[in-house]
């Protein structure tokens, strides 16, 4: 076997750990996709009427609802992504990741086993919101294109913002720390175009807005769900997403090289 065969092994193995660790305790899993859920209907039926009709062509709250959800989904890829963090801190503090480095096996398989056991639960979260959201009338006009271009650059983000949240699980120290820690990434949607359009915050504001990772990533996957062009908010997007996994990979990397249980 191949180095690359015993590393795909090895992944997997670790794969089906977390897996499992996520049905044994289904609590957390039942949060992630419960809180994305309660926006939901919050935003469209609390807050819905007003800020529909304030929309650019707006009427009501059936307008809000096609504004609102894919920045739904996106918060969506975020709270899983924070749930990361916390798995990763509990191996590090606990010492089973120095346990699993006297082992024959794939160093790299264990923060991989991680990632991807994320983004099979970020699916599926995403797809229990998505549902949500069209029991309560969401309609997509996108284009099969659309639907590709949507589901790319949800998984982009997801693998960008798990990787981040690997690394901040690994620089945490404690648990409770690296439950604190992602929190940023809960408060920065609603510093973008997610609830509102840019155009009607402050200057300032506005400039910010316009200028994290969120709005580009938000636009784009509206636009893909609306069956238009997204224009350069795609490229933008897709630099950030790179970016951030490039950044967190080496810095998750680096960190894992000198963890140790404390």
């Amino acid at each position: 076997m191949t180095t690359m065969t015993y590393a795909a092994r090895d992944s997997a193995t670790m794969l089906r750990r977390n897996l499992r660790h996520m049905v044994r305790y289904p609590s957390l899993t039942l949060m992630l996709v419960g809180q994305p859920v309660l926006f939901l209907l919050l935003f469209v039926y609390v807050f819905g009427g007003t800020l529909g009709a304030g929309l650019p062509g707006g009427t009501g709250r059936a307008d809000y609802l096609t504004y609102v959800s894919p920045a739904i989904l996106i918060i969506t890829v975020a709270s899983v992504a924070m749930s990361v963090a916390i798995y990763v801190a509990k191996d590090a503090t606990e010492g089973i990741i120095d346990r699993f480095r006297t082992m024959s096996i794939a160093k790299s398989s264990v923060l991989t086993g991680h990632v991807v056991a994320a983004l099979v639960q970020t699916a599926l979260a995403v797809a229990v919101v998505l549902a949500v959201a069209l029991l309560l009338g969401y309609r997509a006009d996108a284009t099969t294109a659309g639907w590709f271009g949507a589901i790319g650059i949800l998984a982009l983000l997801a693998l960008a913002l798990t990787w981040l949240c690997v690394a901040l699980g690994l620089a945490a120290g404690s648990v409770e720390t690296a439950s604190n820690t992602p929190m940023f990434l809960m408060i920065l949607p609603f510093i973008s175009s997610a609830f509102v359009p840019t155009e009607s915050m402050s200057t300032g504001l506005a400039w910010v807005a316009e200028n994290q990772p969120f709005t580009p990533v938000i636009d784009t996957l509206r636009a893909c769900l609306e069956g238009r062009d997204p224009g350069s908010d795609l490229w933008w997007a897709i630099g950030w997403c790179v970016l951030i996994t490039v950044l967190s990979y080496a810095w998750a990397r680096r960190l894992f090289a000198r963890v140790r249980a404390v």
